[in-house]
């Protein structure tokens, strides 16, 4: 198992990659506002992948399942107008699945059966 913290790694990775990262802050309050902007931007717009293309504001604020049913009734919808555009593809997309749990290090399994006496 390791030790790293993937999704502080993640948050990281996007943002010492993102475009308008500066190369040099000018001052302690510069670097405070690109943060706050950065940390706005992150949670509340930026969609990520690994939660269904939600930002995490929807999902810790319990928007995501709405959210994700009018996707799939608008997808279902378009299936049905343009059939040509989605080839034979009936489903949606895995990426949009949101996940059921998210773990950094996830427990092992234990087995729910009693013991044999």
């Amino acid at each position: 198992m390791s030790n790293d913290n993937p999704y502080s790694a993640a948050w990281f990775k996007t943002l010492k990659y993102a475009p308008e990262f500066p190369t040099r802050f000018g001052s302690l309050w510069q670097a405070r506002q690109f943060m706050n902007h950065f940390v706005d931007w992150y949670n509340h717009r930026h969609r990520h992948t690994g939660i269904g293309l939600h930002t995490p504001a929807e999902v810790f604020h319990g928007l995501a399942a709405a959210r994700d049913a009018e996707r799939r009734r608008v997808l279902t919808a378009a299936r049905a107008r343009h059939p040509h555009r989605f080839g034979a593809i009936t489903t949606a997309p895995k990426i949009i699945d949101l996940p059921t749990a998210a773990w950094i290090n996830q427990p092992e399994q234990e087995d729910q059966r009693p013991q044999a006496a």
